[in-house]
């Protein structure tokens, strides 16, 4: 397999010299362990069989290195019958005499036939073979005879002189072996088919991904092509045990020292942690880095994990935790960082010293920064079991759920259990408490955090958060004068809320609420400002999740879409699951929020299922409740109960994030006729949102909610009362909230009111981008207008709105707007008749607009005074549409018409 062509053309040319010509040769084949020096040894001897040459071979091993001339008697025994003597008794084999008349032999059988002699690791060979070899190598100089001798270039066995005499002698030839190379091993790889650039790119890359795990070892190279797709398994581990077992007694604990140690693997930590003498080491690292095993310079350590895995899982458990625990006080003595003292202390699961503490949090704190959360939140476990009280492990735990928020929502969340059993036990001080109080405020668990602050408070010192006087300062994505003055307060409070905080703290319902601004534009303006510049780290993600919730409540889904789509990408580019969770929810909330069922709830699954603890945790209950709500207005009933059906965790009851759990239970009471159930949700999300001051009917529109349970319930003047109230409150502009508030307001009032009511409802929710909501406004639309006795325009409205419940996956609203076609597809709708899509295209901007209102239903008379023209322009407008079309009129216009202007969108 790995052929080395200048080293077999050199033998070849000894063989022939050796068989054809009468010259005798000694060759020493010197290499590290693996490089195939037993190999070539092999490939020796076969090419001399195949010349007519005779064979004798020994192979030494480390046990006879105390029999002496077991060598000799290898040679003797693989000879023919009598052709050469035994091996001479021990009282005459040291005599002079004895090693010429062996020689002698060997002379005489290569009278009649050329005689090669191959022996392998030489280095293990006993002093007395050694000799015998030796006058061996002087008395055939002038015979056929070749010796090939292989052996370590590292190890000069018991006769460290035998190589310098070899070396002495005129027909001495040293050969080499040394490592692969990457180009040696891309040759070994198949050729690119028909030198594509792209392929040959790969096999390059392939190649050196081979040599970074081998070193270019052959044995080991050999081994990892031997494991499935390359990749280092149980072939390349017992390839690496057997290299370093062959490269000395004194290895396999250097081996250990090196892959306990891995980065502070020094020779004089080496020495100290295996027992070796420095020199024993620097020689024994000198052997490992020639095969290979060793990671490249500027590197220390095995050279691939898999190696040093290898080596760690051959200790046993007790003997492995004693290095580690011994090369923690190594690291730490010699000023090693805190991140590798850490990593032993770890390794070790040891925290006996009294330094211990410290170096684990410090370390933690180094890794978060480095972007290794993973190695942040494990040395914070094995820290908060090394805390001597629970004021301390408090604050660990709080540490740890902030760390662990990046990864496992919900582990975070439980995470805090312990320090806030410890805040009401007024075991904390305030050094934790304003942490405590900040990672809560993060988790959206807005009453405890209170509860934490009003300590803090009673405390009568300044806030300590390490951040800055406020112990929530940099969780918002506004400067402080952007924070609402009634986050936290009660809708009906005169002044600021009654819970005593820190004077200079903001509540922690203002992290959650919608910034305050003379324009609206400006706050979203200023959302997208901050987002362009944001990254995706800790201290960031609070921000940033404020900041699009800003652009979604304020600037509208579409305008929020491609920010979500960015960040929650960022997020699963750092294997972040926690971080998925915000993100992807925000994302999934977004979707639905365009009336993209499937999308939303598609999101909202992969969020679940990526993260560690589906369905567990507040957080991950607000994506499951998003996903809830999707399913229903898909008409999935039964999927939606059945996640609802996961118990919801406690902490989600005192949580923003629990209202969205309760406004998704509340919608499946709804679409199950659990009308009283559907009320009590709606009223407690109600009565959560008025007594934290973040009641926008923008971001949660819970009185629409509780008014469609209440005409469920023949409540309508109940329903009316709310729906009032809602068109009072600061977001009543809001195309989203005005067109589902007067959606079902219109059900309400008499048939011709009603109608306008509608009217305006649909043009409301087309400039808001819901599809979905605007599919049912207009379902309703065509319903008033048949009543009225306009089958022609209901028939209209209804197959647009048809349509856009088919795009947005609402199947059971689709069979209740056109009975009997639903499962069709929203593409099955009038295609036959169609109008081309080019056609579509030449419409100008005027005639588009004037084209997508008469598709809603709307007259020319309401359309002209929609968008301030005669209606005698309108009816010259619908004239080129029908021409430009080749439509007949007003029923063959295309229901799938979009906008094509901003004014529209």
């Amino acid at each position: 397999m790995f052929r080395r062509a200048e080293e077999h053309s050199l033998l070849s040319a000894l063989l022939d010299g050796c068989c054809a010509e009468s010259n005798s040769a000694l060759v020493l084949v010197e290499g590290a362990v693996g490089c195939g020096k037993s190999e070539f040894l092999e490939t020796a001897a076969e090419e001399a069989e195949r010349r007519g040459a005779l064979v004798l071979r020994a192979a030494v091993t480390p046990a006879e290195r105390g029999h002496p001339l077991a060598v000799l008697g290898q040679l003797t025994a693989d000879a023919p019958a009598g052709a050469l003597p035994p091996p001479p008794a021990p009282e005459t084999a040291e005599r002079v005499g004895s090693m010429r008349a062996f020689a002698a032999a060997v002379r005489e059988l290569s009278a009649s036939v050329p005689v090669v002699i191959c022996v392998d690791d030489l280095h293990h060979v006993d002093e007395l073979s050694s000799r015998y070899l030796l006058h061996l190598a002087r008395g055939t100089r002038r015979s056929r005879v070749l010796l090939v001798l292989a052996g370590s270039a590292h190890d000069r066995g018991a006769d460290p002189l035998l190589r310098t005499e070899l070396l002495r002698l005129p027909h001495f030839v040293p050969l080499r072996l040394t490592r692969l190379g990457p180009e040696a091993i891309r040759a070994m790889l198949p050729d690119a088919s028909d030198g594509e650039a792209a392929a040959e790119a790969e096999a390059v890359a392939e190649a050196e991904r081979l040599y970074e795990a081998t070193g270019g070892n052959p044995l080991l190279l050999r081994a990892l092509l031997q494991d499935p797709q390359a990749r280092p398994g149980e072939a390349y581990a017992q390839a690496v045990l057997a290299c370093l077992h062959r490269c000395g007694p004194a290895t396999d604990e250097l081996a250990a020292a090196i892959a306990v140690l891995d980065d502070l693997a020094t020779p004089a930590h080496l020495a100290r942690l295996s027992g070796a003498t420095e020199a024993a080491a620097d020689r024994a690292l000198e052997a490992l880095s020639a095969a290979g095993l060793l990671a490249p310079t500027g590197r220390r350590g095995l050279r691939h994990p898999a190696a040093r895995a290898a080596v760690l899982d051959r200790l046993d458990p007790a003997g492995r935790a004693a290095l580690h625990r011994k090369a923690a006080l190594l690291a730490r003595a010699s000023g090693a960082p805190d991140t590798a003292v850490a990593g032993q202390l770890l390794a070790a699961r040891h925290t006996g010293e009294e330094w211990a503490l410290p170096v684990l949090r410090t370390a933690a704190d180094q890794h978060l920064a480095q972007g290794r959360p993973d190695r942040a939140e494990a040395l914070l476990r094995l820290a908060h079991v090394a805390c001597p009280d629970d004021a301390l492990r408090a604050e660990v735990g709080i540490r740890l759920a902030a760390v662990a928020g990046r990864t496992d929502p919900a582990a975070a969340e439980h995470h805090l259990a312990a320090p806030l059993a410890a805040a009401g036990a007024g075991l904390l001080g305030p050094a934790a408490l304003g942490p405590l109080a900040r990672t809560l405020a993060a988790q959206g668990r807005i009453d405890e955090s209170v509860e934490v602050l009003e300590r803090l408070a009673a405390a009568d010192v300044r806030p300590v958060g390490g951040r800055g006087e406020d112990p929530l300062d940099g969780l918002s994505a506004f400067p402080r004068w952007a924070v609402s003055d009634r986050a936290g307060a009660p809708a009906d409070a005169p002044a600021a809320p009654p819970a005593r905080l820190p004077r200079t703290a903001v509540h922690p319902a203002a992290l959650w609420a919608l910034p305050v601004e003379p324009e609206e534009s400006t706050a979203a303006r200023s959302a997208e400002l901050f987002l362009r510049g944001a990254t995706l780290a800790e201290g960031t993600v609070e921000p940033v999740a404020q900041a699009l919730r800003t652009v979604l409540h304020l600037d509208g889904a579409g305008r929020a879409l491609p920010w979500c789509e960015e960040f929650a990408h960022r997020a699963a580019l750092r294997e972040a699951a926690g971080w998925q969770a915000v993100f992807g929810g925000l994302l999934a909330e977004v979707r639905l929020r365009l009336g993209d069922l499937a999308g939303a709830a598609d999101t909202a699954g992969e969020v679940l299922s990526a993260a560690p603890a589906p369905g567990g945790g507040a957080l991950l209950g607000a994506v499951a409740a998003t996903r809830v709500r999707a399913l229903l207005a898909m008409g999935r009933l039964e999927e939606a109960g059945a996640v609802l059906a996961r118990p919801a965790p406690a902490e989600a009851a005192r949580s923003v994030h629990g209202l969205a759990h309760l406004r998704a239970r509340g919608h499946h009471a709804l679409a199950t006729s659990r009308f009283h159930a559907a009320l009590g949700d709606f009223l407690d999300i109600g009565r959560h949102m008025k007594r934290w001051g973040l009641d926008r009917p923008r971001v949660l529109p819970w009185r629409t909610d509780a008014a469609e349970a209440l005409l469920r319930l023949g409540e309508a003047h109940q329903a009316e009362r709310f729906l009032a109230d809602q068109l009072t409150t600061r977001d009543a502009a809001d195309p989203w909230v005005r067109g589902t508030t007067l959606r079902l307001r219109a059900s309400l009032r008499e048939p011709k009111e009603r109608q306008a009511m509608l009217s305006r409802a649909v043009d409301e929710l087309q400039r808001s981008g819901d599809r979905y909501e605007l599919a049912r406004a207009m379902a309703d639309f065509g319903q008033v207008l048949r009543e009225a006795g306009e089958p022609a325009r209901a028939a209209m409205v209804e197959r647009r709105a048809w349509h856009l419940a088919g795009e947005c996956g609402a199947e059971a609203l689709c069979e209740r707007i056109l009975p009997g076609h639903t499962g069709e597809g929203a593409a099955a709708v009038d295609t036959a008749d169609a109008p081309d899509a080019g056609l579509v295209a030449s419409l100008s901007e005027s005639e588009r607009r004037v084209a997508l209102l008469a598709v809603h239903g709307d007259t020319n008379r309401e359309i002209a005074r929609k968008l301030y023209i005669t209606v005698s322009t309108v009816e010259q407008h619908l004239t080129r549409v029908y021409r430009k079309l080749n439509i007949p009129g007003r029923q063959g216009l295309p229901v799938d018409l979009h906008p094509g202007v901003p004014e529209l969108a």
